[in-house]
């Protein structure tokens, strides 16, 4: 039978914005679990104490960044409608509905004007993350790091070149003492301190967002992005840094000085990592050693010319400090040059008549010339840890940790793409989806936890109410009949 609405949205009602919101809502998790209050005190400095207008309340202002970025809302002025209509938005921030909702000029104008130049999203950051180790759920163990690629609002056609400086790393002077120490041991003379220029190359610029970096990676796509080298904890999978550089950044410059960051902040004892194979080099390998961490990196594939032999065909021979070519000729130390590599160079005139030259080499002067870093022997103990049990075990952990935070950034939370143009920009919205995420997860895994101990706690009581067995009360189906008189 057909029933036709008869109610009249103009009626006034009498309801209460709490008895709307349904209690296993995840804003009533996220509200027991997380208390903004801290964040007050964080932006104290930021306000004028004795003059000017009241303000809105800071933890507000940020409550409504952080719905934006926990429901995948990218706009700020349909932010702001959805929490006009939405009442559990509405209870989250305190609003009654009568209260205004802030206009989305005074989120933009406060995000442009007076948190742009502080570090108050990185202390929001981490905040959340001492919570996460407060509430044990994390214990900075077991680190997995990677990074994904944010596409630029810029458009790949509209460039210009130009000679820029390239990265720099901060191992150059642990390198140089290596240079120096390796040359030494060979007899070599020491090198002549050069002149500390920096390292120009040419690279494309975009007009629109200068501070993007051009992409040029084998199975990603081409253009303009920024790289969002996240680390996450191996326990619960909270994540313990998100740090934004250009795209034209390799992934291994920031990681060594990242990991010593969280190891300082939040006192991680860390013991384990598990790394993509961009992070496969020397330097990283030297600087986990040196931190007495267990590395477990991907396998890095050089790139190779067909119809030539492969690098690990030629066998060295470390006591000898030589390599074997797959006939048995030697290639002997000739040198070790200024990026830290030894030179290991055969002979040309036996090579000449080699009948395997044409897979060897195609020097004129017929002399097969092999680098090795001085810290090779660094990078052949990490890779032996891939070959592990334990290092199986952790890097089968690596996609369902790192990885499935990335996607789960991206297909929830809007990450796939930079809201705004400039560096400090994609570095707020990489934080604030961080933020977001781990306070997602601590509400949940706090729920749990919550109802775990109960049940062990009603389990243990059960026995002291009623010590007797006997006296046991049975579920309704199991107790027997009651006799007829």
């Amino acid at each position: 039978m057909l029933r036709q609405q008869g109610g009249k949205p103009t009626e006034l009602e009498f309801v209460s914005i709490d008895g709307l919101v349904p209690k296993d809502h995840l804003l009533r998790k996220i509200e027991r679990a997380v208390d903004f209050s801290f964040i007050r005190e964080k932006v104290a400095c930021l306000y004028c104490a004795d003059n000017g207008r009241p303000a809105i309340d800071p933890v507000v202002l940020f409550k409504m960044l952080l719905l934006g970025y926990l429901y995948g809302i990218r706009s700020e002025r349909k932010l702001v409608q959805e929490i006009q209509v939405n009442v559990a938005f509405r209870w989250f921030l305190g609003f009654t509905f009568a209260d205004k909702v802030p206009d989305s000029s005074t989120l933009s104008q406060n995000r442009r004007r007076r948190f742009r130049e502080s570090t108050i999203y990185w202390e929001i950051f981490d905040e959340i993350v001492l919570l996460a180790v407060k509430k044990r759920l994390v214990d900075g163990k077991v680190l997995y790091t990677d990074s994904t690629h944010l596409k630029a609002n810029a458009n790949k056609h509209k460039f210009r070149k130009e000679v820029v400086q390239k990265s720099t790393r901060g191992y150059l002077d642990d390198l140089e003492v290596a240079i120096a120490e390796d040359r030494l041991e060979h007899g070599k003379a020491p090198r002549e301190p050069q002149a500390q220029g920096p390292v120009l190359k040419e690279t494309k610029i975009s007009t629109t967002d200068p501070e993007s970096g051009y992409m040029v990676r084998d199975g990603k796509p081409k253009g303009f992005f920024y790289l969002d080298h996240r680390t996450v904890d191996g326990r619960h999978n909270i994540i313990t840094d998100s740090f934004v550089t250009p795209a034209s950044v390799h992934d291994s410059i920031p990681y060594l000085e990242r990991l010593d960051r969280q190891r300082e902040r939040f006192g991680f004892a860390v013991e384990s990592v598990g790394l993509d194979a961009g992070y496969d080099t020397a330097a990283i390998c030297k600087g986990l050693e040196a931190r007495h961490i267990f590395g477990v990196i991907a396998r890095w594939q050089p790139p190779h010319r067909p119809g030539f032999f492969r690098k690990w065909q030629y066998r060295y021979d470390r006591l000898a400090d030589q390599y074997l070519c797959p006939t048995g000729q030697v290639l002997r130390y000739t040198t070790t040059n200024r990026l830290g590599y030894r030179e290991y160079k055969s002979d040309g005139d036996l090579c000449q008549h080699c009948p395997l030259l044409e897979s060897c080499t195609a020097s004129a002067t017929h002399v097969k010339v092999i680098t090795r870093h001085v810290w090779e022997r660094s990078k052949e103990r990490i890779g032996y840890h891939r070959r592990l049990e334990r290092g199986k075990a952790m890097y089968v952990l690596r996609k369902q940790t790192v990885e499935r935070s990335f996607a789960d950034a991206k297909e929830l939370h809007g990450h796939r793409y930079a809201r705004l143009r400039g560096l400090s920009n994609v570095q707020e919205q990489s934080l604030l989806c961080a933020i977001c995420q781990n306070i997602k997860k601590i509400a949940l895994l706090t729920g749990k936890s919550l109802k775990s101990q109960l049940s062990i706690l009603l389990k243990a009581l059960v026995p002291a109410l009623h010590p007797c067995p006997c006296l046991i009360p049975l579920p309704i189906r199991e107790r027997p009949p009651l006799p007829i008189p």
